[in-house]
């Protein structure tokens, strides 16, 4: 395994802040990052070729991981997002040993879903990997609050997103199929543990409705992105307030769909470019 750490990074306040994700799930994360920096530079990288990693196998995981990661540092990235839940759960600890940059993780938002819970129910989305992931179980325990944690493995909805499906009847029927038991349940709280699933929002919003539910979505785009500007802080590593921060992405599977989902869900024109 090559150790991170020997990798020689620039000491520019002004280098870019790395992100990245199985695909462009990890864009909801991004746009947020952005749109609170906009002086600091973004590359963002989807792992699309490899995508969903939510099915994919822990050493599979991790070896993407530290290849994207490994890439990023040379680029010059001074900080590191990891943009996705499945990826956090189970590779981040091992890249930390390895890395001497700030990296900032995904976690599911189940300590505030559990506290703002009237119904003390609380479902979360996530995908089959994280489902299965013993420290993600840990922290459902240790963040639970008294409230009873449904977890709801949702295989399918990274791929349909991945294919710029989320609008389509299938999409729709396979959200009812993991929504419809949670609402059945009377939960009050759907914590969107995977950071594709925020582009479902209208979607699952609709479906809630139609069932006379009252539940609230929780995410992570902006507690990732306060513990981004916090980290940046701590080690000064902040860019100038003058500074005109770039944006760049990369796509293991460059393609003219991969470049028009992009676009779509960046909603402003980019150009894509293959790692």
């Amino acid at each position: 395994m090559t150790n991170l750490k020997n990798v020689n990074i620039g000491p520019s306040n002004n280098a870019p802040i790395g992100i990245f994700d199985s695909g462009v799930g990890g864009l909801s994360i991004a746009k947020c990052i952005s749109e609170q920096l906009p002086h600091e530079g973004l590359i963002y990288v989807a792992d699309t070729l490899h995508a969903p990693y939510g099915e994919k196998s822990i050493d599979f995981i991790i070896e993407r991981v530290n290849t994207i990661a490994h890439r990023l540092v040379k680029q010059g990235a001074k900080v590191l997002v990891i943009a996705c839940n499945t990826a956090t759960v189970n590779a981040i600890s091992q890249l930390r040993e390895q890395l001497s940059i700030p990296i900032i993780g995904v976690e599911p938002a189940i300590k505030p879903a559990a506290l703002q819970s009237k119904s003390k129910k609380v479902a979360v989305l996530v995908t089959q990997a994280t489902s299965e992931n013993s420290q993600f179980k840990s922290l459902i325990t240790k963040h639970q609050n008294g409230a009873q944690v449904f977890i709801q493995p949702c295989p399918g909805l990274v791929e349909k997103i991945e294919q710029g499906l989320s609008d389509s009847h299938c999409c729709d029927q396979l959200l009812r199929r993991y929504l419809l038991p949670l609402i059945a349940q009377k939960v009050d709280r759907i914590v969107l543990g995977c950071t594709h699933y925020p582009f479902l929002q209208q979607q699952i919003k609709r479906i809630i409705e139609e069932e006379k539910a009252s539940i609230l979505l929780v995410e992570t785009a902006l507690p990732v992105t306060l513990q981004l500007i916090s980290q940046l802080e701590r080690h000064n590593l902040s860019a100038a307030k003058s500074n005109i921060g770039t944006r760049q992405f990369y796509s293991s599977k460059n393609t003219n769909i991969q470049q028009e989902l992009f676009t779509k869900l960046w909603q402003n024109p980019l150009t894509l470019q293959s790692f």
